[in-house]
Formats: structure tokens, C-alpha cells, sequence
């Protein structure tokens, strides 16, 4: 299955599995670093992010570590489908740090392509039950810091790190 959404910006399912793989390998690194999720839960997080993202539906992943409900690091995945400014890095940087009581928060934003017969056909797929969230995402305690990009052809991950 391909995707076109410029005349110049094509890329396929196999395009996104090479940006996901990037994407979950952050997940897993930071749930071994915080210790706030098993890794198990991670790779679940990230069969959903790629199974939302094969279907057009992703927009954006937040990941926030909290530590006593105080955000201490976040990181911002926005999907890019014309990504030809983008360069592929590789999965990792700076390790999270373990802090007391962590909690990682996730919030997935979609596109406006998941209404709600898209949510009831694509639910059952799913591993995690997504629930709405209202969890400020601007992150005004945080500055932003080093940032990566994931990318196979015309479809990519721009990666942006906020600490404090």
C-alpha cells in the first residue's frame, strides 16, 4: 500500500515501518531508563503509534516524564509526510533520568481522518485503551534542547527534546 500526498512526496507502509522501528526503540530506551513502564509496555505503545500511523491517523505522539507530578523531560514526535528536509538519525541521545516516583504520560493527537467510525473500527486493534486526555502539552517548565528526525523516503518523524 502507498500513500501520495504531493506530486513530488510518496512513500509507503514499508517507509513507515523503518520511521516506527526508530520511534519505538526511543520508547523502549526511555521506559529501561526511568524505570516508570516495562519495556513490554513500550513496544505496546509503539505496535499502536505504527498501526495509527499505517492508517493516517497519527498527528502527534507527547511523552512526559513526571517525577511527584513535576515534568522533568518530554520529548514530541510530529508526523512530517513531505520530509524531504529531514535527515534520518539514530534512535537514542541523552538517557532519561530515573527520578522519584516517575510516571511517563503519553498523549497520541490525530488527524481529522479518525472520527469516531475510525475509532470503532480501529479500537479493537489496538493494544492500549487510548482515553481522552486535557494534559497541558506545551511544556512551560521545560526548554526545548536537542532535537532528531526519523525518515524513509517521504515520510518522517520530527523528534523535538524539552528538559529542564
Amino acid at each position: 500500500m502507498s500513500y501520495t500526498y504531493a506530486a513530488t512526496e510518496t512513500y509507503s507502509v514499508a517507509d513507515i515501518e523503518v520511521v516506527m522501528r526508530r520511534v519505538t526503540a526511543d520508547l523502549v530506551m526511555i521506559a529501561s531508563s526511568t524505570r516508570a513502564i516495562t519495556e513490554e509496555k513500550a513496544r505496546d505503545w509503539g505496535h499502536d503509534i505504527e498501526f495509527l500511523a499505517k492508517h493516517g491517523y497519527l498527528k502527534k505522539v507527547d511523552l512526559t516524564l513526571l517525577s511527584l507530578g513535576v515534568e522533568q523531560k518530554a520529548t514530541c514526535f510530529v508526523v512530517n509526510t513531505a520530509s524531504g528536509d529531514l535527515t534520518m538519525s539514530r534512535p537514542g541521545g541523552v538517557m532519561w533520568p530515573l527520578v522519584p516516583n516517575p510516571e511517563l504520560r503519553i498523549v497520541l493527537s490525530y488527524t481529522q481522518a479518525y472520527d469516531d467510525a475510525a475509532r470503532e473500527q480501529i479500537s479493537p486493534r489496538l493494544k492500549i485503551n487510548w482515553v481522552p486526555s486535557k494534559a497541558d502539552l506545551s511544556h512551560p517548565t521545560l526548554t526545548a534542547s536537542a532535537s532528531r528526525d526519523y525518515v524513509s523516503h517521504g515520510y518522517g518523524m520530527e523528534r523535538k527534546d524539552f528538559r529542564l
